[in-house]
């Protein structure tokens, strides 16, 4: 495993904490395939019930990083293709994880690092946080899921005004127009408050958290007709859990459920 991400875990949650401080953790190849091949493992680890993305020092992600690009650049290398080698998978098992996502926004989140942090379910931000959708700014449009997150939590109309305008959004701003989920008075607290609420739902019934993530996923751009579809096959899974059965058991004897997550 790479250095410039670390992994760790406190009982059920796993922290991801993006770990290039010097370079405002700037998304380069090394980083780029240890965050997607991590993402891979912890979806099917029945162990990680809640994961925290953070990144290390002053900034959350600044996006790809300029320095590598340039290099491919002068190499010949124009088709970009570490967005379907990298970006895409990673925003994909981001934006599916079957289980709560929580981001740490500490600092600045531009290009791709605000993408990834928008495809978290929860996003939490302190004074010095900030978004700025920075592709326009270096020619290019936008990538890692923001053209299906972004206008998903502010509009259409927002959206387009962010990608096109390229303008940093500030923690207040950002939190009256959801971009944050929570805003923290210091910034020393973004963290601590992140793994709070992460390690609160872990403590939850992960299998339902999944179900209803899906859920949504589905309801947002389908029919009634595809999300009743998609109900009735989610409650025949949590209904056949034993986080559901305790928990009517629990309820019948007037007691608070324990989860499981299974």
């Amino acid at each position: 495993m790479t250095d410039s991400l670390l992994v760790d875990r406190t009982d059920a949650v796993v922290t991801l904490t993006l770990n290039r401080p010097s370079a405002m953790n700037a998304l380069d190849v090394d980083l780029k395939e240890a965050l997607r091949d991590t993402l891979a493992s912890l979806e099917s680890d029945k162990s990680c019930r809640a994961i925290v993305l953070a990144g290390a020092g002053n900034a959350f992600c600044v996006g790809q990083d300029l320095r590598e690009h340039a290099e491919q650049l002068e190499s010949g290398r124009t088709d970009l293709d570490t967005v379907r080698v990298h970006y895409n998978p990673i925003a994909q098992r981001l934006a599916s994880m079957p289980k709560p996502v929580v981001a740490a926004v500490r600092g600045m989140a531009a290009g791709a690092g605000a993408s990834l942090a928008l495809l978290a379910d929860f996003r939490i931000g302190g004074p010095k946080t900030g978004f700025l959708m920075a592709f326009a700014n270096v020619g290019l449009a936008g990538d890692s899921g923001v053209s299906w997150s972004l206008p998903r939590i502010v509009g259409h109309a927002r959206a387009l005004e962010l990608l096109l305008l390229a303008e940093p959004v500030r923690a207040e701003a950002a939190y009256g127009m959801g971009l944050l989920s929570r805003l923290t008075e210091d910034d020393e607290q973004v963290l601590p408050v992140a793994q709070e609420l992460a390690a609160r739902l872990a403590a939850g019934p992960t299998v339902a958290y999944g179900a209803i993530k899906r859920e949504l996923s589905i309801g947002d751009a389908g029919t009634l007709s595809d999300a009743l579809a998609a109900e009735a096959q989610a409650q025949a899974i949590c209904g056949a859990t034993a986080d559901h059965k305790n928990a009517v058991d629990a309820f019948v004897a007037k007691q608070k459920p324990v989860f499981e997550g299974r």
